[in-house]
């Protein structure tokens, strides 16, 4: 499953809190698009779609479609800080190739590079 870092779940947690959403967790998710044929979503949640999984990281509530699931086993999200500006970053073990900007990589899926259609991520590196 998807693990989040003690750092990335006191971000969530407080976010939580500022916007008043008790009862919610965060939802990582993998979708089409991007530069490099998929990209990472994560939302606030309070609901369960059929197929999820449902499970607690370090007191973070995290829902994972069974899509998402299959591309993101191992994976953690973390929150980095710095003089640019923070943001949540994941770090995915079966990514063979991301976009420089972190939010679009392409995976292996059974043996063969795959990528579901490119697509501007929009960081403008490339």
């Amino acid at each position: 499953m998807v693990v989040v870092t003690p750092l990335a779940a006191d971000k969530v947690t407080k976010l939580l809190a500022e916007k008043n959403l008790a009862n919610y967790g965060l939802r990582v998710f993998v979708a089409g698009g991007g530069c490099s044929g998929f990209q990472y979503g994560m939302a606030f949640e309070n609901s369960t779609e059929e197929g999820d999984f449902v499970f607690e990281s370090n007191g973070v509530r995290v829902y994972l479609d069974a899509s998402s699931a299959m591309y993101l086993e191992g994976a953690s999200v973390d929150y980095v800080d710095s003089l640019m500006g923070g943001g949540f970053r994941i770090e995915n073990p079966n990514a063979v190739s991301t976009c420089s900007c972190g939010q679009s990589f392409n995976a292996e899926e059974g043996g063969h590079a795959h990528a579901g259609g490119g697509g501007g991520c929009g960081c403008g590196s490339h």
